[in-house]
């Protein structure tokens, strides 16, 4: 019997001797060793929205949304034209016709156009001849304007305030997709930092077991302690090893998954080091606050890029719209031409004179029953209130999602609080065991069973903390926004 006590109480030193008197507590194991360096998630975020391929590529949407830009205002490039005809025919001199023209068409439609002539020859057509006193040369300037259909709007306008509009789009599409890679990295970081530390609590538990282990196996070989005690010593270390491989496999693989996000300014790949580990900053409370949900509501509703996108969309119908009402409109185009004004063929100037020495010209076309274009405008109603019912429908679901995040963000740092709270009863329920040992009214199978459960309880803590930040990720996510308290 004396043996026995012997036994229980040279464990009870030792347990407290590894842990001191709150030896079970959770705050030892974020003591990190001066050979780690810390990685935040600040610093996570940093790299990874300055050298991650996925995030460099989201990027290539603006750059490929200005090229549309471009490639639209191409149609009001100036734009330069010549034709060259001769013919000689048995010694003859039948013609000779040379033209140029430069257009350059502005945005409001209307295109002015200088016109260069030089025709001569025995047969040339007699409305093409130019009088041989301007030595063959006609120098023609004037303008066209629709007065009808193109007064307002017309494709080339169109086409430009479309590309305009996609370049929005694509701004609007690229910050959704970064918001998505910076949700799976957050949620990614917080498993490894679970993964972390749940291996540094299991290796923590594994070392006091086997020197428990060694202890008891010390003391039976002395017959101070008997074989079962050995047993369940020996039971309980191997209970620990398992634990603390399993929970080395999950933080190397975990890690691994982190290097997944880290790159260089080459584009190389880095690899995450086992010296490197994450840390948890302090919480902002007020992140769980009625006012900071309402702030997150009415940032979603204004800048969600699902949103913008949808807004975006409205705005390209719109300008469909009013292109499809533009062709109700009967086509009607005026062309006016000054001949040899105000620059004669020689280069000389000369006054204007509006009704002498022109070109003037008509065209009108109509369809009579309109049924193509009032189809085409009807169908881009039918869109522009297809799009207005899905942005009803988005927006609500968005606002939603924000809600039930928070409402889990709520309830996880409520449910922390109780586990923070329940481990620390654990612990002290641990100490309590330790004391009966001294006073003989326990054994090595009760600490072990309190042991397990205050493991357990330490363990669901590191996850719930990290299960909160995710949450906090995925709030932001929700709204649309970045971390605001991280992020530009």
């Amino acid at each position: 019997m004396m043996k026995r006590s012997l036994l229980i109480i040279l464990i009870s030193i030792l347990v407290n001797s590894l842990h001191g008197r709150a030896q079970a507590s959770l705050d030892s194991i974020f003591v990190l060793p001066d050979s780690v360096k810390t990685f935040s998630i600040d610093n996570f975020y940093a790299v990874l929205l300055a050298h991650h391929p996925m995030v460099k590529q989201a990027r290539l949407l603006s750059d490929n949304a200005r090229q549309e830009v471009r490639l639209a205002r191409g149609s009001f490039d100036p734009k330069l034209e010549s034709t060259y005809a001769t013919k000689e025919f048995q010694d003859k001199d039948y013609y000779n016709k040379f033209a140029a023209s430069l257009t350059i068409p502005v945005w409001f439609p209307v295109d002015p156009k200088i016109g260069f002539e030089k025709n001569e020859g025995t047969n040339i057509n007699p409305e093409s001849s130019i009088p041989e006193t301007d030595q063959y040369r006609q120098l023609v300037t004037g303008i066209r304007l629709p007065v009808g259909r193109g007064l307002l709007t017309d494709e080339r306008r169109a086409a430009v305030k479309q590309a305009r509009l996609f370049t929005e789009l694509a701004e609007a599409e690229q910050v959704k997709l970064i918001n998505k890679i910076l949700l799976e990295a957050a949620k990614d970081y917080w498993q490894w930092y679970y993964a972390y530390y749940s291996y540094r609590l299991f290796n923590r538990s594994t070392q006091i077991a086997d020197e428990i282990f060694r202890r008891v196996h010390l003391n039976a070989v002395h017959g101070e302690a008997s074989a079962v005690d050995t047993v369940q010593a020996k039971i309980t270390l191997q209970q620990r090893l398992i634990e603390r491989q399993e929970a080395y496999l999950e933080f190397i693989n975990q890690g691994i998954r982190i290097s997944n996000y880290l790159w260089d300014a080459d584009e190389q790949p880095v690899l995450l080091s086992a010296q490197v580990a994450p840390v948890l900053l302090p919480g902002d409370e007020t992140l769980l606050s009625t006012q900071t949900l309402s702030e997150l509501k009415f940032m979603a509703s204004q800048n969600h890029p699902e949103l913008q996108k949808l807004n975006i969309k409205l705005n390209q119908l719109e300008v469909d719209r009013k292109l499809a009402t533009e062709y109700l409109k009967p086509r009607l185009d005026l062309n006016y031409g000054f001949i040899n004004q105000p620059i004669g063929p020689d280069g000389s100037f000369q006054s204007f004179s509006l009704g002498n020495n022109y070109k003037l010209g008509v065209d009108f076309s109509m369809p009579i029953l309109l049924r193509k274009e009032r189809a085409k405008l009807g169908q881009t109603k039918l869109k522009i209130r297809n799009t207005q019912l899905e942005r009803t429908q988005a927006e609500r679901e968005i606002l939603n999602q924000v809600q039930q995040v928070f409402n889990q963000l709520v309830n996880t740092h409520t449910i922390l609080n109780q586990q923070t709270s329940m481990a620390q009863n654990y612990e002290r329920l641990l100490q309590a065991e330790l004391m009966n040992v001294e006073l003989g009214e326990s054994d090595l199978f009760k600490i072990n069973v309190q042991q397990e459960k205050v493991i357990q309880a330490q363990t669901k803590l590191l996850k719930l903390k990290a299960d909160y930040e995710k949450l906090k990720a995925t709030l932001y996510w929700a709204a649309g926004i970045r971390n605001l308290n991280t992020l530009p």
